[in-house]
C-alpha cells in the first residue's frame, strides 16, 4: 500500500552566519548539523540541522536573498510572514532544551499549559528566539 501521508520535509530559515547558526542549533537546541563541513569548504550552498529522521531546518545565508528569483518578491520575504516554528519533544528532552537555553542565556518565555497543537493539548510549552530572531516554540504532550 502506498503511503499518502503528507509530512513536513524542511523549513528554510534566513540566517546571517550559517556556521554560527548551526552551532547554536547543535549546542543550545540539540539538533545534529547536516552538510556543515560541505558548506564550510564551499561544496554546499547552505548547511542544515536535523529535527528528526524526516525533517530538517535549512540555514540559508541571508546574503543569498537577492538571488531568490523563483517567486516574485522572494528576496523581500526574508523573515516574513512566518510567525514561529514549533518543535515537539518528549518531556525529558523538553526540560533539557530549556536548561541548555538558560545555560546559554537565551531568553525563554514563561511556561504555558494546555496550548492546542497538532496532537491536541500540549502539557507545557515555551518560546525562544535563535540568534537571527527566528521564533521557536518548544512543547511536549506526554
Amino acid at each position: 500500500m502506498t503511503d499518502h501521508t503528507t509530512r513536513l520535509d524542511h523549513v528554510v530559515l534566513w540566517v546571517r552566519d550559517p556556521i554560527a547558526a548551526a552551532h547554536f542549533y547543535e549546542q543550545a537546541v540539540g539538533l545534529e548539523p547536516v552538510r556543515l563541513t560541505d558548506y564550510s569548504v564551499g561544496e554546499a550552498p547552505f548547511p542544515s540541522v536535523r529535527v528528526n529522521e524526516e525533517t530538517i531546518l535549512d540555514l540559508m545565508p541571508l546574503a543569498t536573498a537577492e538571488r531568490m528569483t523563483m517567486l516574485p518578491g522572494a528576496a523581500e520575504s526574508s523573515g516574513h510572514p512566518v510567525n514561529h516554528v514549533c518543535l515537539s519533544l518528549p518531556a525529558g528532552d523538553f526540560d533539557a532544551l530549556r536548561d541548555r537555553l538558560e545555560e546559554r542565556s537565551v531568553p525563554v518565555s514563561d511556561l504555558a499549559h494546555d496550548s492546542f497543537g497538532a496532537r491536541g493539548l500540549a502539557r507545557r510549552s515555551f518560546y525562544f528566539r535563535d540568534p537571527d530572531g527566528n521564533i521557536f516554540e518548544a512543547r511536549h504532550y506526554d
